[in-house]
């Protein structure tokens, strides 16, 4: 027998490599551009004073704003902590370990294949089109055996959104089959683009949503899954019996009120205008080789040599996110749009490199 504690661990966990959250990498900067944040804390404070008791496991208040600011019954929204919570939560619910896979097109977020490999699930890739759409005709070879469909639209990191009619098709090859989930953590940039109103007409759509973006709430920890009831009922038999502390509830029913629903729209419209600013000033700097267009709050762009000026302006506070690592992305850098001052020293810095460089 063993002496080694980390032997009693499945194997599986063993080997993971963790999600490298923006978080986990650290950095010691005062412009933080890589975890797609909003840049400025948002007016909202704790009303509760009922910490001596268990939350609702769905807060009414919470559950009914949510599902009038997104056009759906409440009986039709789950909330938990975060997207993420929600995104291995489905897995949880509809697949059997060993057995049943789930299938994603990358690039996009990494936590689906780590959620997967952490509960023990395969996992199946369809690398995207050279243009980011779907390879429907590669997924229809991979879907025996797949429960779960994740697709992220606005797509994370290449901010590109997927095409309506390829989803339908998607939603078509999987029904009776397979869940699809519209990852839309980004929706509030491009609002016209949401799956919710498609819910009535496929039952298995499922859409992850999250106040972390445009709400400018990341440290709450608060996602909502828009689903039909039958849906909702299977996420509720595996959900932690208390998944949003007091606190948590409190501050996202302020941010779902009118007022607060107000103010997320003026901070997304500013966002926007910073990335149209950037996306103006990029493409003129000789150390950018191409910015792709992009309908979230960042941008992915492509660099001459992109480990240099992800150093260089990481030494410089300036904290963008690499994305060597992800498929088809060599050369490519994610950056969050921050405060219009923040953009404008991110150019500088930028220009002084392009000059250095010539």
């Amino acid at each position: 027998m063993s002496n080694n504690v980390e032997d009693l661990a499945r194997a599986n966990v063993r080997a993971l490599t963790p999600y490298q959250s923006a978080r986990r990498l650290g950095g010691n900067g005062d412009v933080w551009l890589n975890a797609n944040e909003f840049p400025l804390p948002v007016p909202f404070e704790l009303s509760q004073q009922t910490l001596n008791r268990y939350p609702e496991c769905q807060p009414k208040l919470v559950i009914s704003r949510y599902a009038a600011y997104a056009g759906v019954q409440p009986e039709q929204v789950l909330v938990s902590r975060g997207a993420d919570e929600g995104i291995e939560l489905l897995m949880r619910a509809f697949c059997e370990p060993g057995k049943d896979a789930i299938l994603f097109c990358p690039p996009t977020y990494g936590m689906y294949s780590v959620s997967a490999e952490t509960i023990g699930i395969e996992y199946r890739t369809v690398p995207a089109l050279d243009n980011w759409q779907l390879n429907l005709p590669a997924i229809a070879d991979q879907l025996d055996g797949v429960k779960v469909v994740y697709m992220c639209s606005p797509n994370n990191p290449t901010g590109n959104l997927i095409d309506q009619d390829d989803i339908r098709q998607l939603l078509a090859m999987t029904a009776g089959k397979a869940l699809v989930v519209a990852d839309e953590a980004y929706i509030e940039f491009c609002p016209q683009a949401t799956l919710a109103g498609w819910l009535q007409e496929f039952p298995h759509l499922v859409i992850l949503r999250t106040l972390s973006k445009a709400f400018a709430l990341a440290g709450l920890r608060c996602g909502f899954t828009l689903a039909n009831k039958p849906v909702i009922d299977l996420l509720l038999k595996v959900i932690a019996p208390y998944p949003l502390a007091t606190p948590v509830a409190d501050v996202a029913a302020q941010a779902l009120s009118e007022q607060g629903i107000a103010l997320m729209r003026q901070h997304a419209q500013q966002l926007n205008d910073n990335r149209a600013w950037l996306c103006e000033q990029l493409p003129q700097l000789s150390v950018v080789q191409q910015v792709f267009p992009s309908e979230t709050n960042y941008i992915l762009a492509r660099f001459t040599d992109s480990p240099k000026v992800f150093k260089t302006l990481w030494d410089q506070g300036i904290i963008l996110r690499d994305q060597n690592k992800n498929p088809g992305l060599a050369g490519c850098l994610r950056i969050s749009i921050g405060t219009r001052e923040e953009c404008e020293r991110l150019i500088a810095a930028l220009q002084a490199l392009s000059v250095e460089q010539a």
